[in-house]
């Protein structure tokens, strides 16, 4: 039978490769719904092609322009970011993938694992926001949780079979983005133009600037705590610039396993659609000839001061990464408009782990109560000072 997909985020980098991955095994997978937020167009278009039981556009005041498009078919049209948490929970649904931008993920992943469905995810920050919570869920409700992201997936795939051995330490990889090397002040002055010019991935724009302050490996530091239950003395983060390596598992004999593979996000989704199974495709082999040489370096987190204020979030844990992480895509999204200076955003995000109060075991209210308080402050704090402003 084909496994039939929820697919949130559809119109976005990752969603358009599972897309594909969909696309090129048509016997295997079925698309039951497809979700997008503002990008009427495109997905007007994936359910042309893939004709699910229903799509969901959050931007309300698309969806006259998304029920017109798609009169005359039996796909249901829904509109709002409520209609993320129903669909989510259809009968039938084999296998949510979450791979929407930024915390809005959270809350559809929750209502997913609660009606039972297994979750792929693509969507990191409900496990920097809410971990605690998700895991506890994912445990009462007996689903499977497969990471998308290629260094958790890397990860995943290392301890196949090593159940009974005890991590020692994991090293995720960073390919150190396009300002590996470079000081404070060449940084000082860097656009968003630049800092959207990845050396060796295509991703959203949102990431890529995560990848370019390192915020995105803090993120997946805090992820993989919750992923793979290990404490923050036995995540580190090495920036090895040919991307082929996508982490590493050091086990308590002091052998390491690592993955490799070309920067092809297809793969690890691929592996999470199929898990436990692999299956055969036609995307391009990892040719060592292509790398004569492998290199790896530490982060300098003085320069990139996002990754050490993504430990000290997961060291004081609570809500703080939910502070982090709400701090952090308010100052990407002023960055990208040109309001905030790229090293302004780490003192930014600083700034309001201080200001925004400590929780220690937090509710799911409570969590998004810090999520719209981090944000008001943040944004605030880009008004207020203007020595940000470039």
């Amino acid at each position: 039978m084909k496994r039939k997909i929820v697919l949130l985020g559809a119109t976005g980098s990752i969603g358009t490769q599972a897309l594909e991955v969909v696309r090129a095994h048509p016997n295997r997978f079925e698309m039951q719904v497809l979700t997008a937020a503002t990008n009427a167009e495109l997905l007007i278009q994936q359910a042309l092609e893939f004709r699910p039981q229903a799509v969901v556009i959050t931007d309300e005041g698309k969806y006259a322009e998304v029920k017109a498009a798609l009169t005359g078919t039996s796909i249901e049209v829904l509109a709002g970011s409520a209609a993320l948490e129903e669909v989510v929970q259809y009968d039938g649904v084999g296998l949510v993938i979450s791979a929407l931008v930024g915390s809005a993920g959270l809350r559809p992943t929750i209502a997913a694992i609660k009606a039972g469905k297994d979750i792929a995810l693509a969507n990191k920050e409900t496990l920097v926001v809410g971990g605690q919570l998700v895991m506890e869920l994912v445990s009462k409700h007996g689903v499977n949780l497969l990471p998308v992201d290629s260094e958790h997936s890397a990860i995943f795939q290392c301890l196949v079979g090593e159940s009974n051995n005890p991590i020692e330490r994991v090293y995720l990889t960073a390919s150190g983005g396009p300002f590996r090397g470079k000081d404070r002040a060449y940084l000082a002055s860097v656009s968003h133009e630049q800092a959207l010019c990845h050396p060796n991935w295509v991703m959203g724009a949102k990431i890529t600037i995560d990848s370019a302050t390192l915020m995105n490996k803090g993120l997946e530091v805090i992820e993989a705590k919750w992923l793979f239950g290990l404490e923050a003395r036995q995540i580190d983060v090495v920036v090895h610039p040919q991307s082929a390596v996508h982490s590493l598992v050091q086990f308590e004999d002091g052998s390491i396993k690592a993955q490799l593979g070309p920067a092809d996000m297809r793969l690890p989704i691929q592996y999470a659609l199929t898990y436990p199974n692999r299956v055969g495709n036609n995307f391009k082999r990892f040719n060592f000839a292509d790398f004569p040489s492998l290199t790896f370096e530490q982060p300098d987190t003085d320069t990139f001061r996002n990754l050490a204020l993504a430990y000290r979030a997961l060291e004081l844990g609570g809500n703080v990464p939910c502070i982090l992480n709400a701090a952090n895509e308010e100052v990407v999204a002023a960055f990208l408009k040109g309001g905030v200076g790229f090293l302004q955003m780490s003192d930014i995000i600083e700034e309001t782990m201080a200001t925004v109060g400590h929780i220690a075991k937090p509710s799911l209210d409570d969590y998004l109560r810090t999520d719209r308080e981090s944000r008001a402050i943040a944004k605030a704090l880009v008004i207020k000072n203007k020595t940000y402003i470039i």
